[in-house]
């Protein structure tokens, strides 16, 4: 591509680009994945580094970030960031409307009408129509300058372009994270068996003053726009200056009003306080401004606050359920978490079912007992939280909620350290949710590359016992006909307190009707998500007769349903139901109901309860009973587990000892330790002396390196996969040792290269001796400079200081020259 094609090219990807964030960020409305979004920002930066002539400093490439910000330095305000006052009736807003007319001496003024967003104040000003300067509201004189992380957020513009635009002006509004990536990234830090963000607001908060801006650039934040200031601005009210803003292609909520007079204010209020729950952003209240800037100026301030403007605050939701059972998650660290299942209630726009109880100390302070009716509330978290127990309606004969003494996913007695308020399982070797997190490890691309084996399928290798260590699987090779009709997602299952399996009642429905599709099940569902459960199945049998399906059949199913539940009278989750109660059913009391229960507390799937029965079914009935397993186990799939499994043990040594996750090894020290000791033997023999020898492995690395060889179980381990042909030696035909010219050093290579592909350049440092990095960092001895180095790359080293040479010094170094 010739100079002209490329800048051709740069400017249709960049109009793409912008129409794309603005259809994400500003209309919540994408028309492409984040995959194919990704694509072409990929492209566009290609062609950015390859002609940086260029690169515009507004290109939509410049939100990814690279920006390291030791420390944010403090900037004063031109203008002081002022702060609220608050009201919390209808009553003070009237009051605060007759003092405004009582200030003005007349009533002839119009209010603005604004949501108060839930989110991180900030200030943004612009000379020459670029932004030039980022404040957060700090006391509201001072604040920190964060531009490089606000330039990362993709709705805040970086260049303002038009008629009549000021040499100089600011811009405020609420920096917020988006509710779907607060839960988003929540979502994947339980993954990762890491600590839950708290709320939306805080995540905005600590995002935002985050020193590398390439990670908030990931973060996704938003941003909310409701002030204008400048000395040359042509406009006279509130409501002229939101309209300005807008048209120069500022975000701003389409949930603003202007508004005659008070009472108009209170109907604004009114109308927002159940539609509010429907926003992207947390809002706790509504603030109201007089829209004329003449009047503002004649009202004043109070020491504290404007006299022109106030907030008023919603009281947060609160209401009242019975608390039907309480059940224990288990994270990937150990961590437990106690959850209340609830009756279902309406809060806050939505039905809540389930509220989280943190830890015993919760439980103990709120003296919950079994049956309970509690108060909930969702305030300005996402969660709700249980606040208080209504004790007047509590049975005489409730017994208080117990906190369970051994985990509910392998039966080890829980741990609680003396400092801390949460329960651990103790059990890191087989307790499944923490195998879980080792085996993804071993099994990613950086390391053993098996991708056949997602997280779904070893989650459901480890619940039902075929993996509890690196080493079993490669023992799945030999069990292949064991794996056939294995179910894989465990979503569709709960555990209740003493293990007892439960089941979603949208599976169960579905299995136990005939003549209905699987989504016929889930509408209705949906649509009745805020019945009881024992309301949903009678309504259910109405839907059954309407829909004209099997009639007789399937409404005599869900009678038997209705019966055996209150027979049994087992503890009770909303949306779910007992496995061992629907499995009887299809059993017509083959075996002992009482059997059932007690398999059904130490298996996880239907698959597994059925194995332990080992029960002659025939083929209608079994087609029956697999309509409640989950996706299964196919020859397919299977197949392509055992190839990726073979390919693996072709991985080099370094690969292999990375994968074994040992603490404070990454992929850079394992290669270093391989490459060193040449194989496993050698490496367990080094004495701490020889380790610490080496340039780059310090103590805390030598303790964790020795820790993990000198427990017998990963000894085990090693052996097994010894065993099983995986390599724990270097390749010497692989690994050729040219010389020794770049001991001890770390080396980086950036840009295009003459003599060396990027692979060949690696294996050149490392046949020479020296340690391959893969980023730019402090512990860097050289950075090789090839053509076109990317230009956050080369600011970030010489900001670290890291010495860059050329391709031909480097060449000289080597005696290649």
């Amino acid at each position: 591509m010739n100079p002209q094609e490329a800048e051709k090219r740069i400017a249709q990807l960049s109009q793409e680009i912008n129409h794309h964030n603005n259809r994400y960020y500003q209309e919540s409305n994408p028309e492409i994945s984040d995959f194919e979004f990704d694509k072409l920002l990929e492209e566009l930066i290609a062609l950015e580094t390859s002609f940086p002539d260029l690169l515009d400093p507004d290109s939509p490439s410049q939100r990814v970030g690279g920006t390291i910000t030791k420390d944010f330095q403090t900037v004063e305000h031109s203008t002081k960031m002022l702060s609220l006052g608050n009201t919390y009736s209808v009553e003070e807003l009237i009051s605060f409307d007759e003092r405004v007319v009582k200030g003005l001496g007349h009533p002839n003024f119009e209010y603005f009408c604004e949501m108060k967003f839930d989110g991180v104040a900030i200030s943004i000003v612009y000379e020459n129509g670029r932004m030039v300067r980022a404040v957060t509201r700090g006391d509201g004189y001072k604040g920190d300058d964060v531009t490089a992380n606000v330039r990362t957020i993709r709705n805040i513009p970086l260049e303002i372009k038009g008629d009549n635009i000021p040499a100089t002006f600011e811009v405020r509004g609420e920096i917020f994270l988006p509710l779907k990536e607060f839960l988003k990234i929540n979502a994947a830090r339980e993954e990762a068996g890491d600590a839950l963000l708290a709320n939306p607001r805080n995540a905005a908060s600590g995002t935002l003053k985050m020193q590398d801006s390439s990670v908030v650039a990931k973060r996704r934040l938003n941003c909310y726009f409701y002030q204008l200031l400048g000395d040359e601005l042509s406009v006279n009210t509130h409501s002229e200056a939101i309209s300005l803003i807008e048209k120069w292609g500022f975000n701003v909520s389409q949930t603003y009003r202007k508004v005659a007079d008070i009472q108009e204010v209170i109907q604004y209020i009114e109308d927002w306080k159940e539609k509010r729950f429907s926003l992207p952003v947390d809002t706790d209240g509504v603030v109201l401004k007089v829209n004329n800037y003449d009047q503002r100026e004649e009202l004043g301030f109070t020491a504290k606050n404007p006299r022109w403007a106030i907030a008023y605050k919603y009281k947060a939701e609160s209401a009242e359920t019975e608390l039907l059972s309480v059940t224990y998650q288990v994270g990937r660290t150990g961590a437990i978490t106690p959850v209340a299942n609830l009756s279902p209630v309406s809060l806050a726009g939505t039905t809540v079912k389930r509220a989280s109880l943190h830890n015993a100390n919760e439980i103990e302070r709120l003296d919950l007992h079994e049956g309970d009716f509690v108060f909930v509330e969702k305030g300005g978290e996402i969660i709700p939280k249980i606040t208080a127990v209504n004790p007047e309606r509590r049975n005489s004969n409730a017994k208080p909620v117990s906190y369970i003494t051994h985990c509910p996913e392998c039966g080890t007695e829980l741990e609680r350290k003396e400092s801390e308020a949460k329960h651990y399982c103790p059990n890191a070797e087989s307790c499944p949710p923490q195998v879980l997190g080792r085996i993804e490890h071993f099994v990613s691309k950086r390391a053993m590359d098996i991708d056949s084996m997602g997280t779904e399928r070893i989650r459901a290798l480890i619940d039902q016992g075929f993996i509890t260590d690196p080493a079993d699987i490669y023992e799945l090779e030999a069990k292949k006909e064991e794996l056939l009709g294995l179910e894989m997602s465990q979503d569709q299952y709960e555990t209740e307190g003493d293990g007892l399996l439960y089941i979603t009642l949208e599976k169960a429905l579905y299995a136990l009707t005939e003549g209905l599709t699987s989504k016929q099940v889930h509408d209705f569902l949906a649509e009745n998500t805020e019945l009881p459960l024992a309301e949903v199945l009678k309504a259910f049998q109405e839907h059954i007769r309407k829909l004209k399906k099997k009639v007789p059949s399937n409404t005599g199913m869900i009678d038997y349903l209705i019966s055996n539940l209150k027979d049994h009278n087992l503890p009770k989750l909303e949306d779910y139901v007992p496995v061992a109660v629907v499995i009887d059913l299809f059993l017509s009391r083959k075996v002992d109901f009482q059997q059932v229960l007690e398999v059904s507390k130490k298996e996880g799937t239907v698959h597994g309860i059925l194995l332990k029965l080992n029960l002659d079914l025939n083929q209608q009935l079994t087609d029956r009973i697999k309509k409640l397993k989950a996706n299964t186990f196919q020859d397919g799939v299977i197949k392509n587990m055992m190839e990726g499994i073979a390919v693996s043990k072709n991985q080099p040594f370094e690969k292999v000892l990375f994968a074994l996750g040992i603490r404070n090894i990454g992929e850079n020290t394992a290669q270093l330790l391989a490459r060193h000791f040449g194989t496993i033997e050698k490496l367990e023999a080094a004495t701490s002396e020889q380790l610490l020898d080496i340039n780059g492995v310090g103590e805390t690395l030598v303790l964790s390196l020795q820790d993990f060889l000198s427990q017998p179980k990963n000894q085990e381990i090693i052996a097994r996969l010894k065993g099983f042909g995986l390599n724990f030696e270097v390749d010497e035909s692989e690994s050729k040792q040219l010389g020794n010219s770049l001991e001890g050093k770390r080396i980086l290579a950036s840009g295009k290269l003459t003599h060396f592909k990027r692979d060949e350049i690696k294996d050149a440092v490392i046949a020479h001796g020296g340690q391959y990095i893969s980023s730019v960092s402090k512990n860097l001895d050289f950075i090789i400079e090839g053509e076109d180095m990317g230009p956050s790359k080369k600011e970030k080293a010489q900001k670290l200081g890291v010495p860059m040479i050329s391709e031909e010094d480097f060449l000289k170094m080597i005696g290649d020259v």
